[in-house]
């Protein structure tokens, strides 16, 4: 029966938690970064407790850890596109900036929040992951035209939301 129980989660986070950290401060050099990924990681992994298996464990660790590593990483590409597209260079050292984009991204990150857990699941996987609406499909077990439908409504969502083109 795949899963793990609350004694065999709490030995695997004694066990791995500071080698996930260390992978992520690794790839970022930041090590407050690094803390949040990895308590992230252990988050998402008991989430999914019943439906992991014990042997992928530890690979699943790290995929994760380095998925969500990549994720911030692209979400701090969207302010920067927003920041450069919007706003000219001169000012991009202002406070009037500064308080605008650090709205923008709390607007980006509350707005990707809200979203209904299918599409935001679909969303991130195909923005943030860059995995093609097929891949997305097989990988959900669902139709490319389920996928298509949860995509439009999540971007229609973000973009009524936050008022950006996604």
């Amino acid at each position: 029966m795949p899963g793990i129980d609350r004694t065999k989660f709490i030995e695997l986070f004694h066990q791995m938690y500071q080698p996930v950290k260390n992978y992520i401060y690794f790839k970022t050099g930041d090590a407050e970064m690094a803390e949040d990924i990895a308590q992230d990681t252990f988050t998402k992994v008991w989430e999914k407790k019943d439906d992991i298996r014990e042997e992928t464990i530890k690979s699943l660790l790290y995929t994760i850890a380095g998925n969500l590593c990549k994720n911030r990483f692209e979400h701090q590409q969207v302010v920067f596109d927003f920041a450069k597209r919007y706003k000219p260079e001169e000012n991009l050292a202002s406070p009037e900036f500064e308080l605008e984009f650090k709205e923008f991204n709390d607007k980006l990150e509350k707005a990707i929040g809200a979203l209904k857990e299918k599409n935001r699941i679909v969303f991130l996987m195909n923005r943030i992951d860059g995995f093609t609406y097929n891949e997305i499909a097989d990988h959900l077990g669902l139709s490319v035209k389920a996928i298509e439908k949860r995509m439009k409504n999540a971007l229609d969502e973000l973009k009524k939301t936050i008022e950006y083109k996604i």
